[in-house]
């Protein structure tokens, strides 16, 4: 088609969106401006939408070398043990939505992607280049970097987060929104575990003002494990964590995690005191976006967080990224052949995934709430559970997704 496009970005929203416009024949520049492509974070879930395009895209057998496919999801008590409720994953998954449900390592999905990206010609990868700037021209866009280069594109996407600079030349500088919520992140190899906390499953301990989710990784060789607890940062830890990228984590000690969890029940205690050590995020995110010109304007888009940054309370922020990209990709394979009208490609992105994305973000913020409840809403929620059994938890809308564009 020879049609170019920027992209900012070289985490897995951008490397995804990446692959899929290079498939269909669009040349890519990736700017990313870390020294080298890595990732930062532990383990992360992905639903049946995002496995179905991982699958697509011919990734599915470098998923199944490195993932966990866990066989269900089970809530309990964090402080009395207690079950609440449980998803059958595993074979269900792949029978009701034609996908399974898998876990990985963050860093995992971030390389296979990046190997894929890697076998593309019409992908060229620039590291060291942080976006300075933008401005639209007469036949596409003009990019200006941190290092003085310069790339002439057709269009322009921001994948470049929760801090993104091309989302603040679209929408203004808007302060993203602290949540108050602390997120305490951490790895235990599965061998270092009792013999019942091994099992291959997704646990969400619920508790007041708090929870804690872990789940295998890496083939079931270690478990990622997430202690959400609400307060804010200590002195000392300078700005918000993640407006700096080569910081988005602060070191965190065990004592002031068990501190803010108060008593947990034994099953629980085993599985933390078996970290071997905590890295601290404060977690931000913004308002679920209100119209398709929060997504796109222009021959610019929003990819990712730049677009709608998500708590984590639905386990959903990759997914959504990939998602994305999918869309993408798939209007530009079906433009025809010929120069594609970027600013029509990208209204029609927009329309497509922007009330899907609020509805995710909004309902994200709902189980935050949901998850941390205490008093009347808590037994509200248990009886909730215990009564409605799985038809609660599990969510047919978001796992049978994503919507086709062309449809």
């Amino acid at each position: 088609m020879n049609q170019k496009v920027v992209v900012a970005g070289g985490g897995i929203g951008g490397l995804a969106c990446a692959l899929a416009l290079s498939r269909a024949g669009v040349e890519v520049d990736l700017l990313e401006q870390a020294t080298a492509f890595g990732e930062v974070g532990a383990g992360l879930q992905l639903g049946p939408n995002a496995v179905r395009v991982l699958e697509q895209w011919g990734l599915s057998g470098a998923l199944h070398a490195c993932a966990a496919f866990p066989e269900s999801l089970r809530v309990r008590d964090a402080h009395s043990a207690a079950s609440l409720g449980k998803l059958r994953l595993g074979p269900f998954s792949r029978a009701h939505y034609g996908a399974p449900y898998a876990t990985i390592h963050r860093a995992d999905l971030h390389g296979l992607l990046l190997e894929a990206v890697q076998r593309e010609a019409g992908v060229r990868l620039h590291l060291d280049t942080r976006l300075a700037g933008y401005e639209e021209t007469p036949t596409g866009m003009r990019v200006t970097c941190e290092n003085d280069t310069v790339h002439e594109a057709d269009a322009l996407v921001g994948a470049d987060g929760l801090w993104s600079r091309v989302r603040i030349g679209l929408l203004g500088n808007r302060p993203a929104r602290v949540s108050g919520h602390l997120a305490y992140r951490g790895m235990v190899a599965a061998n270092d575990l009792p013999g019942v906390m091994r099992e291959p499953v997704v646990t969400a301990w619920l508790g007041p003002r708090l929870h804690v989710v872990h789940y295998p990784v890496r083939r079931g060789e270690w478990f990622n494990v997430v202690a959400v607890v609400e307060g804010l940062l200590g002195r000392g830890h300078g700005g918000p964590p993640g407006s700096d990228p080569q910081s988005w984590s602060h070191e965190a000690r065990q004592a002031d995690l068990m501190r803010a969890l108060g008593p947990v029940c034994p099953d629980l205690k085993a599985m933390l005191d078996r970290v071997g050590g905590w890295k601290l995020w404060a977690l931000n995110d913004r308002s679920p976006v209100a119209s398709p010109d929060e997504h796109a304007r222009g021959r610019v888009a929003l990819l990712g967080d730049a677009a709608h940054p998500l708590r984590p309370y639905l386990a959903q922020g990759a997914a959504m990224a990939i998602e994305d990209a999918w869309t993408l990709g798939r209007l530009a394979g079906a433009a025809e052949e010929g120069a594609i009208d970027w600013t029509a490609l990208f209204a029609r992105y927009a329309q497509t995934r922007w009330q899907r994305n609020a509805r995710v973000q909004a309902r994200s913020q709902r189980n935050g709430t949901i998850f941390h409840a205490s008093g009347p809403l808590r037994y509200a929620r248990n009886a909730a559970m215990a009564v409605l059994g799985e038809s609660l938890i599990d969510n047919p809308w978001l796992y049978s997704g994503p919507p086709d564009p062309l449809a």
